[in-house]
């Protein structure tokens, strides 16, 4: 090999040498760069929020429609009628000027009053009203009991029509007498065991509600271990008396 040639192959390779550290130097900027710019998108990205304000977000509508329950107030109007069968009965066709026909006339003008051959009774003892029905719209039957002094009971049904509020109540009809209620069946008793009016047993428990409920006597006496039971305060009016049965 020449000289020269030798002489140019030894200065290419510190040139080659150079360009390699060059590209390496290159290489270390860059992801020094790359770096930097990482660390620094977090606290950018927290100043582009803070700046930015809220954001609102808007619900999407729902395509199911929400039930909306009004409970619609319906008057009971059974003191209505109460009160006008209580003044119409009191009251008489012979007589429209006495202060029953006039409160009669005054809660149901278009209603007639009683005709006094028709509805003779014996003096009412209480006058109270037990049942109402709504009919319809606006429409009420109210049953009214009266109860006489010498023991009887009748049962009169009034029409009736009354809004929604209550506000306006007007009784449409005469009342008319009804069969009262059928009486309910009741249940078997669940104690089948009588316990006979002279013994130990009858007494003891005589004497336990004699002292239950008059305070007369000791409770604790007739008590099982670790109940607890405190007497009835104020005690109540009674009679005295032996009991004279006691399912048991």
């Amino acid at each position: 090999m020449s000289p020269g040639k030798q002489a140019a192959e030894s200065d290419a390779a510190p040139m080659a040498a150079g360009v390699e550290l060059e590209k390496m130097r290159r290489r270390v900027r860059l992801t020094r760069l790359a770096l930097f710019t990482a660390i620094a998108a977090g606290p950018v990205a927290l100043g582009v929020a803070v700046m930015s304000g809220p954001t609102t977000v808007a619900a999407a509508p729902s395509d199911t429609p929400t039930a909306v329950r009004t409970a619609a107030a319906t008057a009971d109007p059974a003191g209505y009628a109460q009160v006008f069968v209580d003044a119409w009965l009191r009251s008489s066709a012979d007589d429209a000027n006495s202060a029953q026909a006039r409160l009669a006339q005054s809660l149901a003008p278009d209603v007639d009053l009683p005709d006094p051959a028709t509805s003779a009774q014996p003096k009412r003892a209480t006058v109270t009203a037990v049942r109402s029905a709504q009919q319809g719209d606006g429409e009420w039957a109210v049953t009214v009991a009266a109860q006489y002094a010498d023991g009887r009971l009748r049962y009169f049904v009034v029409p009736m029509a009354a809004d929604a509020s209550g506000a306006s109540v007007t009784v449409t009809g005469a009342p008319g007498v009804v069969a009262g209620p059928a009486r309910a069946a009741v249940a078997k008793s669940p104690y089948g065991v009588s316990v006979p009016s002279e013994g130990d047993l009858s007494l003891a428990v005589g004497e336990f509600f004699g002292a239950y409920l008059t305070g007369a006597g000791e409770v604790d006496r007739y008590l099982a271990p670790g109940v607890k039971l405190s007497p009835v305060s104020p005690h109540p009016v009674h009679r005295s008396h032996r009991p004279g049965g006691v399912g048991g």
